[in-house]
């Protein structure tokens, strides 16, 4: 909503379709919602020096806007988790039960900025399926308002991820579920108040993708614990049951917009992207053309099978979902999860192999391999030093993490996805039976289709809830998904021109583009509202 899913390969399909069932490519596409969430976000913005100056107490709500634009300059360079204090919780492990099993639950409270004589309010991130630590270090919509606001900054990590994982946790899957994160959430929350002496304070919840998700529902779900929730990049109406359908083509067609000219890529690269589809599926058939397909791309191994080069599509298509979903407007290492950088606008670096016209012959087939190539070396080669392509992840992730948001996947959480119809890519309908059944081999679980509806109401509760705010970028894939028209005058939709996978939620940067700048813009005018509204019923 973020991304290192492993490449999973799947049940047997016809020629010029992948062996991967539509679960496997959902579960890597609603993977990338890991894109924010594994990743260990070494954000540009972030690491611009600025003057650093001691905290000063202030608040918004006696401040005008041009005394807060005269403040001392912050600096929030380095690691941030110096800036606060490392927690953990003794947490229920089955809240739905009166069993006494217990797990420890980690969490950072940040408290430089917090006015507690005045019941300042707690932004509170709603961790998702990753360390918070990275929440802590790359949320600067938070840390960058925290003074203004007076706040007390609170990361909480999200149960089975990070350092928040219970005893044999590979045994006990059944705890791991959106619904126990968010009590989870509840009740660490009473626990800081109390402890903190803040019954009065306002609670604001922040997340991004999946966290996202989790901090709309934790609004619809305990709306006395929340007073208002920022929801960026939340895909919250993807799922079966919705009411009109899910929109399942969205994503492809969101990647593919960001590979056309009105994205400002190359006039040819989403065609010349369709085409080598074609050319690598027809390769894959003969020894000859799998080495074709070999020495086109760069791989460091031949393709011993027909299977095997069938899985090459998959490996470079995952190049230009990660890159659109990171596709942001300065060179950033968010989506390479720290260990590299992208260049800005990476899906733009990606289709100038593609800007030429390549003829329809056998050497314009093996010209468009090569292009593939270096178009795909923006994302698993940007590095600058791999000789040859592994086929594997570019990124520090994590097997475990992957793991757990394939069970959450299969067990809640399904958003199954098509492709190839208006887009640039093969099509590639889902198939719910062909998931369901992996699922089950797999975890042992029943598919559960529309689960997540039913327990969180869909757009019908979000239309009876409050006081929310989606964000959704409109080079973010997964907008298509997410909340874009306003549901009622407190649950609003803020759009962000020129926004990416939640680039609102990051620390500010020189080169954001100003519908980035107005959508925090209106975001902190409803945090502050939600405050108020929060203050004048309590007194």
């Amino acid at each position: 909503m973020q991304a290192s899913t492993p490449l999973l390969t799947g049940r047997p399909r016809a020629k010029k379709m992948l062996r991967m069932s539509s679960s496997d490519k959902a579960a890597i596409t609603i993977g990338l919602l890991s894109a924010l969430c594994i990743g260990s976000v070494l954000y540009v913005a972030r690491t611009i020096a600025l003057p650093y100056a001691a905290p000063v107490a202030t608040s918004r709500s006696n401040l005008s806007s041009t005394i807060l634009s005269e403040l001392p300059a912050l600096n929030f360079t380095g690691d941030l988790r110096a800036r606060c204090t490392e927690s953990y919780f003794v947490q229920t492990l089955n809240h739905f039960e009166a069993i006494p099993d217990t797990y420890s639950q980690r969490y950072f409270v940040c408290d430089e900025f917090w006015q507690q004589s005045s019941s300042g309010p707690i932004f509170f991130y709603v961790g998702n399926e990753a360390d918070v630590e990275l929440y802590l270090n790359h949320t600067g919509l938070m840390w960058e308002h925290a003074r203004e606001f007076g706040a007390l900054l609170v990361f909480a990590e999200h149960r089975y991820f990070g350092k928040s994982v219970p005893a044999d946790a590979a045994r006990h899957l059944q705890h791991l579920s959106s619904e126990q994160a968010l009590a989870d959430y509840a009740v660490l929350l009473g626990h800081i108040k109390r402890s903190l002496n803040a019954t009065s304070s306002a609670v604001v919840a922040f997340g991004g993708s999946y966290g996202g998700m989790l901090a709309a529902w934790f609004r619809i779900k305990y709306p006395h614990v929340i007073d208002g929730a920022v929801a960026a990049s939340a895909p919250v109406l993807s799922f079966v049951g919705e009411s009109p359908p899910a929109n399942l083509t969205a994503f492809s067609q969101l990647v593919t917009y960001d590979a056309s000219p009105a994205a400002g890529s190359a006039a040819n690269c989403a065609a010349n992207v369709k085409r080598v589809w074609d050319v690598l599926f027809d390769a894959a058939t003969t020894a000859a053309g799998r080495a074709s397909i070999q020495d086109g791309l760069g791989l460091c191994s031949a393709l011993l099978s027909e299977d095997d080069a069938l899985s090459v599509p998959e490996w470079a298509k995952t190049s230009f979902v990660y890159l659109a979903m990171g596709n942001f407007p300065y060179p950033s290492s968010y989506i390479m999860n720290g260990g590299s950088g992208l260049p800005a606008f990476p899906v733009r670096e990606a289709c100038k192999p593609f800007a030429p016209t390549f003829p329809l012959t056998e050497a314009g087939n093996f010209s468009l391999l090569v292009a593939l190539r270096a178009s795909v070396g923006v994302y698993y080669n940007s590095t600058h030093d791999q000789p040859c392509y592994t086929r594997s992840a570019p990124s520090n992730e994590s097997q475990v993490d992957a793991d757990f948001w394939d069970y959450l996947f299969c067990s809640e959480l399904y958003q199954p996805q098509d492709q190839g119809i208006g887009d640039m890519f093969w099509l590639d309908v889902h198939d719910q039976t062909a998931d369901a059944a992996r699922c089950l081999a797999k975890w042992g679980v029943t598919l559960r289709p529309e689960w997540a509806t039913t327990v969180y109401g869909g757009r019908k509760a979000l239309r009876a809830s409050s006081n929310i705010v989606f964000s959704n970028g409109n080079l973010d894939p997964w907008a298509g998904m997410g909340v874009l028209e306003d549901l009622n005058p407190s649950v609003v939709a803020v759009r962000v021109e020129g926004g990416a996978h939640h680039l609102d939620l990051m620390f500010s940067h020189p080169l954001d583009p100003p519908g980035v700048k107005q959508a925090r813009k209106e975001e902190l005018k409803h945090v502050a509202k939600w405050i108020q509204q929060a203050k004048a019923t309590a007194a």
